[in-house]
């Protein structure tokens, strides 16, 4: 079985396990005071161009993303959100249980507008009884989007001006940033990130890491304390040398953005194919995650050598479902993988 149902199957880039291995018998400090997680600041802070950037490194994706809402927050708001975000419908409650609830948005392409974000506040302010109800308190985005869609600058810089009119803190999800940044239709930086939201983090477990995100925080007033809401919320490893040198090392030499590619390259292969058999797709996305729409037979015979995920019915006999590559996918399970969309698919 080849399987494309996720990007972290695999396990951890090979220059990843290398410093790990050539560093396991040092002794350092715990809990990310050491000199590999402050080499790795270094050079995150580098590529954002901003020198005064807090970094900070936690185990996963959902730990980061409770952590920084819970440290937005006050006990009366909530978080924006799409209503596909991944705090909305991936993370079991998790915000909800941290008593903050999700304030969700219609996006058909997994992206919330400026004009939205400004609609939702002024209906708040507005309403006579508004301190009856939750107080939008931030605005929750990821890139890519869960349907592998990705912010254009102009949307970002638009959301980012209307949140700072607003005092809304911009929080971006970047659990599978590589992928956005090397999307074909790109054109946001890391300076552009780092600039246009107050807090946003860079992920590692989906792009060459054995686990870990980076958190980058800009917004001076968000920095305070951070590192006791980090602690509380299980996101501190006493190992933190072990997230510092994973960041270290894909960031070093350009690695995160070459692998980033690679991914991006292999789904276009597989996106291609199934266009040219006249497959659509649930959405157009430039990132390794694809989601053509294939009757129930073409599910079962793909399902019998690829593992691939059904995302959501369409009707009685189709079903949109996601091929998801990696850093680590290989050229030869794609083509493969071409060669039986082929065969399959008779469109």
């Amino acid at each position: 079985m080849i399987r494309f149902e996720c990007d972290y199957a695999e396990g951890a880039h090979p220059q990843v396990l290398k410093r790990l291995t050539e560093t396991n018998m040092e002794q350092t400090k715990g809990y990310g005071e050491d000199e590999y997680c402050e080499n790795a600041r270094r050079l995150i802070r580098s590529l954002c161009r901003n020198d005064s950037a807090d970094v900070h490194f936690l185990t996963g994706g959902t730990q980061t993303n409770t952590t920084v809402i819970a440290s937005v927050l006050r006990p009366h708001q909530g978080v924006i959100s799409a209503t596909t975000g991944h705090i909305n419908v991936h993370e079991t409650g998790a915000i909800e249980a941290t008593g903050h609830k999700v304030l969700a948005l219609h996006a058909a392409d997994g992206k919330i507008t400026a004009v939205q974000v400004e609609r939702i506040v002024s209906e708040h302010r507005n309403d006579a009884n508004h301190e009856h109800t939750v107080q939008p308190g931030m605005v929750y985005i990821s890139n890519p989007t869960e349907g592998g869609t990705v912010y254009t600058k102009q949307e970002l810089q638009a959301l980012s001006d209307t949140c700072r009119k607003n005092g809304l803190p911009l929080f971006m999800d970047g659990a599978r940033l590589g992928y956005g940044l090397a999307a074909e239709n790109n054109d946001l930086t890391m300076p552009d990130i780092a600039g246009m939201c107050d807090i946003f983090y860079i992920g590692g477990t989906k792009v060459g890491a054995l686990f870990g995100e980076a958190v980058v925080i800009t917004d001076e007033n968000l920095k305070k304390d951070f590192r006791y809401l980090i602690k509380q919320r299980g996101g501190m490893l006493a190992k933190g040398r072990l997230l510092g040198l994973q960041f270290e090392a894909l960031f070093k030499d350009g690695l995160y953005f070459e692998i980033s590619r690679h991914a991006v390259r292999m789904a276009m292969m597989i996106r291609d194919t199934f266009a040219s058999k006249g497959i659509k797709f649930l959405c157009e996305s430039p990132t390794n995650q694809q989601f053509p729409i294939l009757t129930k037979e073409q599910i079962r015979l793909l399902s019998q050598k690829y593992a691939f995920e059904v995302w959501t019915n369409i009707n009685d006999r189709q079903s949109a479902v996601r091929f998801c590559t990696s850093w680590a996918t290989k050229k030869e399970d794609v083509l493969a993988l071409m060669e039986e969309i082929l065969f399959v698919v008779n469109g």
